[in-house]
């Protein structure tokens, strides 16, 4: 890489690994807001999913301003927004003003990912940009790493609310970092204004090709992300091991075997999708197998199968985000004209799906009586299990023959 590329890739980077490690920071503060809180599993679901709220609402019209105003002025000047919501999430006293600073996180960082994207597509060559972007989400996924033992041993020493403090400045650091450090943008060709943007959004949400495409993966991503950002700490703690002394260390460490293996799997099935393809194996079928890989292995988890825990959380972080592969697939089912709009569609389904997810799963454990913050494992055990059920109509839908002639039609107009 030369200079100016690397730093492209170093102040955007760094920016994605905040929005990352806002995204599953509750995990790690969860049993604290419990107990000073008193939020119950509904509460903590609301509150976490709200980033996903914000971060899904704010991608249509993030994504205009990135076009017309560049990814370094925009990038920066939102996150400031998310490191405000960070600062009132660490000094509220309410649940009421901490979903507001959690809803402006997701705000903030919306544009993050995108405007990562943005930039390397400005300074990159067009053969580079698969594995950049790949290594773009691996330094993200570091979030997910850091979130498990880590900020376990960060709170030992700190309390919560110095956390979220410390974050708060964090982001404002990294925004001045990436208005300082990243350079202008070269692009001057101004996108479709925002109501042209919704309009192309609305015939792809008529499509049935992008549902019949779009969903299974859907529901893995909106599964893992949903799981990985609150409910698998819980998980862990609850269930694997049940009830042993050392279950919250275990469970932090095996978070960040996760994080670990997600970043890998990030890199590696991208690199095996493009060797099975030279070889005639679709991009959708190998995809869609990884996909029901990562079924089996929630299934695996929820069935509290005799295998060793690491092994089978790594192959949990690792296919998790195979899903993500379909972003690839739809572009066979519509122009070319569409594909930024079908992108941000599909990011948009998997993260309000998120935001549901995450309150489903804590309404639901809800109907079982917690014992000093912790439910039995019977309550973890049915939700993965309803969940997987739902993958699986997915799935079936998924690999059912496709009617080609015509799928992308409803989207084609616009």
């Amino acid at each position: 890489m030369t200079s100016l590329r690397l730093r492209v890739f170093a102040v955007f980077a760094l920016g994605y690994f905040v929005s990352y490690l806002f995204r599953g920071v509750n995990l790690g503060f969860a049993p604290f807001l419990s107990h000073e809180m008193g939020m119950t599993a509904t509460d903590l679901g609301t509150l976490t999913s709200l980033y996903f709220l914000g971060f899904a609402g704010a991608q249509i019209p993030g994504g205009v301003l990135l076009d017309h105003f560049g990814p370094r002025r925009v990038t920066a000047c939102v996150m400031l927004i998310a490191a405000a919501g960070a600062l009132i999430f660490g000094l509220s006293h309410s649940i009421g003003m901490m979903m507001i600073g959690r809803l402006l996180i997701g705000i903030g960082v919306s544009v993050c990912l995108g405007g990562a994207f943005k930039a390397t597509a400005q300074h990159f060559p067009v053969a580079q940009l698969t594995l950049v972007n790949g290594l773009v989400m691996a330094v993200g996924g570091l979030g997910g790493v850091a979130v498990g033992a880590p900020l376990t041993w960060l709170l030992s020493v700190a309390p919560w609310r110095g956390v979220s403090l410390g974050l708060a400045a964090l982001t404002a650091a990294v925004a001045a970092i990436i208005w300082i450090g990243g350079p202008r943008t070269r692009d001057t060709h101004h996108q479709a204004s925002v109501l042209e943007q919704f309009k192309g959004t609305a015939h792809i949400l008529r499509s049935h090709a992008f549902w019949k495409t779009a969903t299974f993966s859907a529901l893995t991503q909106t599964v893992f992300y949903a799981m990985q950002s609150l409910w698998v700490g819980a998980f862990l703690r609850d269930v694997v091991p049940a009830g042993t002394p050392d279950a919250a260390a275990r469970a932090a460490s095996l978070v960040s075997v996760l994080g670990a293996a997600f970043i890998a799997g990030n890199i590696g099935f991208g690199a095996l999708a493009r060797a099975f393809e030279r070889r005639g194996v679709s991009v959708q079928l190998f995809s869609g197998v990884t996909m029901v890989l990562f079924v089996i292995v929630q299934a695996l988890l929820a069935a509290r199968a005799p295998l060793p825990a690491p092994v089978l959380w790594a192959a949990y972080g690792a296919l998790g985000g195979t899903g993500i592969l379909t972003y690839a697939v739809l572009a066979e089912y519509f122009p070319p004209r569409l594909i930024g709009r079908v992108n941000t569609t599909f990011t948009l389904v998997i993260f309000v799906g998120i935001f549901l997810a995450q309150i489903a799963v804590g309404a639901a454990l809800g109907h079982w009586t917690a014992v000093d913050g912790h439910y039995p494992a019977i309550a973890h055990q049915t939700v993965w299990a309803g969940l997987v059920v739902l993958q699986i109509a997915g799935g079936i839908w998924y690999f059912m023959p496709a009617r080609r002639t015509g799928t992308a039609t409803h989207a084609a107009g616009s």
